[in-house]
């Protein structure tokens, strides 16, 4: 006996519930509200029982809906869980920036999410020994049953502090993956087993000694996979081994689903004789949001509505990322000044979060927080010398700019096939690691290859620079972490003595004291400072109006 059945998978939504993005106040293509209509769509035609719906992690952090219910809001069940509850999600597995919410949120979220199961098999708890959330699950449908087995990328120490994360160890995948495996081959019997992954395919560059991306060696080193559904790097893909392992990844922000078909063959005994695995990704932008879906949580897109439209205060002109990859910019000021501010340090380093956020001129309010700060990063203060933050830049604007040889070459580093992050298509490096610095004055010369591309002249005050001595630096706690590997790998600092670095770190995330402090001022005007530049000139003046319509033509 043939039968088919469909499995719907989202991830890294990143609070993307609703068809309008409150950071930009503005309607948006995704959305759970029309991934909703669409699943629904399917259940119509395959039958209740033949749909599998699974989300594989990132939906708590985001979008201003899902911070004003974790950390405002705290009274009363989480949206998101009952958003997952009325969608008649299967299962879900924890995501890094799930993690980075904190545990008072996502340990309230899982009993919100309840009896929907967080999975998280390589996530142990270390009081214990056993997994902290739920290894896997298995849904039975028709006679037939599917086990899900929940992994998340293991370089969480990497990114996070570890008060997010206390108590908890993040296992690697493959060591996971293959005693989960032969524990629920032996005990569960399945008939389809599936790897709900928050980590992305390629595992060709590991953070540290944690590999970031891993599903692809998963795929290849552990048997008995029919299909791995991937997430994190936000790329959408539909990928088949050799072994026939299928891979599908629906990308990011609920625009797409990954929607696999599985046609089984059972013996008269209700054996499990053959069985073919087939996917796509598909658009859902299309797709009209489900109107119960908007009508039930009305009030909660009433209640964020408000929370965004809440004035803070006054711009007298606009601040852009785009001239952040071209110099010094009013936008990446505002961030360095009010680090700066906030902690008493002498030098900021800090990168654009957002590709291509604008703040525009007029009236401030909190949603224009969020477009200036995207996730929820606490503020750190470290000790580090001038030679580490020299090199820190010399890292970051490797990462960033190519080596020039003349005016017809290009500035930034294009992607020429996949790139790193499918958020950012046109650049090899994602941008969220091109960290410029505040504090210093200093030259970053094209023609040179890292290691001799940064020349600090001085102080902002004009005092010398000292490659010896100790300064005071602000970043955020995602770099005073490792995040990005500017500290570790470019400034030469050990992970193990990362800890001992940090003199201070702000208690709330660095949005909240970027809005007090805007608050207290009330009206900030958009303000460059020329601390550094790109030289030769001569070659890189040309360069940039080319690239600047590359790379957002």
């Amino acid at each position: 006996m043939k039968k088919v059945f469909k499995i719907i998978s989202t991830g890294d939504v990143h609070g993307m519930l609703f068809p309008y993005d409150f950071t930009t106040l503005s309607p948006a293509p995704g959305s759970l509200a029309r991934v909703s209509a669409y699943v629904e769509s399917q259940r119509a035609v395959m039958g209740e029982d033949s749909v599998l719906l699974l989300d594989n992690g990132d939906i708590l952090q985001g979008q201003p809906a899902v911070y004003l219910y974790n950390f405002i809001e705290t009274g009363t069940a989480h949206p998101v869980a009952r958003v997952m509850k009325r969608m008649r999600y299967d299962a879900m597995t924890i995501g890094n920036h799930d993690i980075e919410t904190g545990h008072p949120v996502y340990d309230r979220f899982r009993a919100d999410l309840a009896p929907i199961p967080l999975l998280g098999a390589n996530v142990t708890d270390i009081s214990t020994g056993e997994p902290y959330f739920k290894p896997y699950t298995v849904v039975e449908r028709n006679g037939v049953r599917f086990a899900v087995l929940g992994l998340l990328t293991s370089a969480i120490p990497a990114w996070l502090p570890e008060k997010l994360w206390e108590g908890l160890d993040v296992e690697p995948m493959v060591e996971s993956a293959r005693r989960w495996m032969r524990h629920i081959r032996e005990r569960e019997s399945p008939d389809v087993v599936i790897g709900l992954f928050h980590s992305g395919y390629h595992s060709t560059h590991p953070t540290w000694k944690w590999m970031e991306n891993a599903s692809d060696i998963v795929a290849r080193e552990v048997d008995g996979f029919d299909l791995i559904i991937m997430g994190h790097d936000h790329s959408r893909a539909v990928i088949r081994e050799e072994n026939g392992t299928l891979l599908i990844n629906p990308g990011a922000y609920a625009t797409h689903v990954a929607e696999t078909v599985v046609t089984v063959e059972q013996d008269d005994y209700g054996r499990v004789v053959d069985c073919n695995v087939d996917g796509r990704v598909v658009s859902v932008a299309d797709h009209e949001p489900d109107e119960g879906f908007l009508e039930e949580f009305a009030p909660e897109r009433k209640l964020t509505q408000e929370f965004v439209e809440k004035v803070i205060g006054e711009a007298t002109g606009d601040f852009g990322v785009r001239d952040a990859y071209f110099g010094p910019s009013a936008f990446m000021e505002l961030i360095h000044t009010l680090q700066l501010e906030i902690s008493g340090a002498d030098i900021s380093l800090a990168a654009p979060l957002s590709f291509d956020a604008v703040i525009r001129k007029g009236t401030l309010r909190m949603s224009d927080m969020f477009a200036l700060y995207k996730y929820e990063n606490q503020l750190c203060t470290l000790a580090m010398t001038g030679e580490e933050v020299k090199n820190h830049l010399e890292m970051s604007y490797n990462l960033w700019t190519a080596v020039m040889g003349s005016p017809c070459d290009p500035l930034l580093k294009f992607a020429s096939g996949n790139p790193v992050k499918g958020d950012y298509s046109r650049l090899i490096n994602p941008s969220y690691n091109f960290d410029s610095a505040f504090g210093v004055n200093y030259t970053v010369d094209v023609t040179c290859p890292k290691g001799q591309k940064i020349c600090i002249s001085s102080m902002a005050d004009g005092t010398p620079f000292d490659l010896k001595r100790t300064y005071r630096v602000a970043v955020n706690a995602y770099r005073a972490n490792g995040g990005g590997e500017l500290i570790t790998r470019g400034a030469g600092i050990s992970h193990d003595e990362l800890k001992s670095r940090v003199l201070d770190a702000t208690e709330l995330d660095l949005r909240y004291y970027l809005m007090k402090a805007i608050e207290r001022k009330g009206m900030i005007s958009p303000v460059v400072t020329r601390n550094w530049r790109f030289v030769p000139e001569e070659i890189v003046d040309a360069a940039i109006p080319r690239d600047r319509h590359r790379l957002f033509a």
